[in-house]
């Protein structure tokens, strides 16, 4: 009777081990609440600056041309900061994270992860300045939260399965942003604001609550 114990409790570490070795477990609930809560800030400054929440064709028409560069300006620079203080917060508790779980954060496994997340995501940024530069306001704010969907749709199969379901909600949200130009911005802040909010504190208590008090 031990020996089938010990047996199936082998076979439970091999397959704890090889879950390990092909998937990147150090994402941290944390990162994903503060990158909300950093876009939503970002969303109420952008909101606060320019005094509106629809960036559809009809109103772009209407802008002059200075009104337009300084609108695409702000929004360069609001979200560029967005982004920045977003991506280290995420290196910050992700690498506190693999430190405490003596795991390493920079491993083939991530690597692989990475570079899934980035080629959408370049892509997608690439996509989304060549709107600007085309005065297509109304159009980038949809496709960054398509993009963004789907490089976590294409990361996640390197990680754990929860960031697929965050993806797929980004691309639908993006979707349906796509016929509610009149509210870009409102639309965009619960996206990269509520949805990373709530996915983050579910991941929290999901993997790292409990593993935090031990």
């Amino acid at each position: 009777m031990n020996s089938q114990q010990d047996s199936i409790q082998a076979l439970s570490e091999i397959r704890d081990l090889m879950h390990r070795s092909s998937k990147f477990l150090s994402l941290s609930g944390l990162s994903g609440i503060f990158a909300g809560i950093t876009a939503l800030i970002g969303a109420s400054v952008a909101y606060l600056r320019l005094k509106t929440d629809a960036f559809n064709y009809e109103s772009s028409e209407q802008m002059t041309a200075l009104t337009r560069r300084d609108m695409i300006e702000f929004i360069l620079i609001d979200g560029s900061i967005v982004l920045v203080v977003a991506i280290l917060l995420g290196c910050f508790f992700t690498i506190r994270k693999a430190k405490k779980s003596g795991q390493s954060v920079w491993n083939p496994v991530s690597k692989r992860m990475l570079t899934s997340l980035l080629i959408p995501l370049v892509t997608g940024g690439v996509f989304c300045l060549a709107m600007f530069y085309r005065n297509m306001l109304w159009v980038s704010f949809p496709a960054t939260l398509i993009f963004y969907g789907l490089a976590l749709l294409n990361a996640s199969k390197y990680t754990v399965r929860d960031l697929e379901y965050l993806g797929i909600l980004e691309v639908i949200l993006g979707l349906i942003s796509l016929f509610l130009t009149g509210y870009n911005l409102l639309v965009w802040a619960f996206g990269f604001g509520v949805l990373h909010i709530v996915y983050g504190t579910l991941m929290y208590f999901k993997y790292e609550r409990g593993t935090s008090h031990s």
